[in-house]
């Protein structure tokens, strides 16, 4: 089946949901996933909320659509300028990265798998890779080489992708909220583009806001927030939970998007190295896909067919949001 540039993605998501679960089960780890729900809202025919409930719909996914008086009466805590519809996954939630990381890598270890951890020079070679060096010069062959560097992609290859992905500064911020319980929150009916995760792991309430920053060295930005970005999201959680204006921070971090022009992932072949492959530009989302993506990175492997929005060619150096 042909899907859009919208449905795949809701696609991936779901089946990667599945798969990350199954995995969390076969390794004693079922914590990793938190069932919160997500709350998602966007003023009354908004196109992503129209789009989102039409994809729901198509692809059967379990989702309640919410007026504004449900959305009041459900989540009082929250506070809106204008009437709002929303749309609320309560089979969806929040994935704990880190700790899912160690646990994909104890995995593979277990099944024969080479970890290492280090850095590699930029791949270079006539239509062929044969080989790459690591910093502490150690010489890694293979047949097939995946480079899936998240930030550091364009870093490593400049000329390539230098213009085709953009890393940006995202700054995260922790307060210290425990009051009613909430979904993770996407917020559509603000252009700052909020998102929040209620405390898990540890964390406290999170809150970003997901408008682009400014570009970011991954390697040599600054990881500390500024009091102008303290004090933006001091305003929002202010507006949206009046209650909480004067809550404590806990603690704040930097992460970094790394996006192509329009947002769709990049999934292809080096456009000079046959037997190299490239996959980036997931920013935010990359890792909740990243069971699908292996997927689909396996059968194109194995010669099939690629989607062409995934190719190095569509990755132009305009950039204009239109994947979310």
């Amino acid at each position: 089946m042909a899907y859009g540039a919208d449905e795949i993605y809701t696609v991936w998501s779901w089946r990667s949901l599945s798969l990350w679960q199954e995995f969390f089960e076969r390794v004693g780890r079922p914590e990793l996933f938190q069932r919160t729900g997500v709350l998602w809202t966007a003023r009354r025919g908004h196109p992503h909320a129209v789009s989102a409930c039409a994809i729901f719909l198509k692809l059967a996914i379990p989702h309640e659509v919410l007026t504004a008086s449900e959305v009041r009466r459900r989540y009082p805590q929250l506070h809106f300028d204008t009437e709002v519809t929303g749309i609320l996954e309560p089979a969806s939630g929040a994935l704990l990265a880190n700790q899912a990381v160690r646990a994909v890598a104890g995995e593979a270890e277990g099944v024969g798998v080479d970890v290492i951890t280090d850095r590699v020079a930029a791949p270079a070679g006539q239509e062929r890779l044969e080989f790459v060096m690591t910093e502490d010069g150690r010489r890694l062959s293979a047949e097939t080489f995946v480079f899936a560097c998240g930030p550091w992609l364009p870093k490593l290859l400049p000329r390539e992708l230098a213009g085709r992905i953009q890393v940006t500064r995202q700054p995260v911020f922790y307060f210290d909220i425990s009051g009613p319980a909430m979904p993770i929150w996407i917020d559509f009916s603000d252009p700052r583009g909020a998102y929040t995760f209620p405390p898990l792991a540890g964390k406290g309430f999170k809150l970003a806001l997901d408008q682009h920053g400014p570009e970011f060295d991954p390697d040599t930005g600054s990881r500390d927030v500024t009091p102008a970005e303290i004090a933006a999201a001091r305003a929002f959680l202010k507006e949206r939970f009046p209650a909480l204006g004067g809550v404590r921070l806990i603690e704040s971090e930097i992460c970094q998007y790394e996006n192509t022009c329009n947002g769709d992932l990049l999934i292809d072949r080096h456009p000079e190295l046959s037997n190299v492959w490239l996959v980036g530009g997931g920013s935010g989302h990359g890792f909740k896909h990243g069971p699908a993506v292996g997927e689909y990175l396996v059968k194109m492997l194995d010669g099939e067919k690629a989607e062409p929005r995934f190719s190095w060619a569509r990755k132009s150096l305009v950039f204009g949001r239109t994947v979310y």
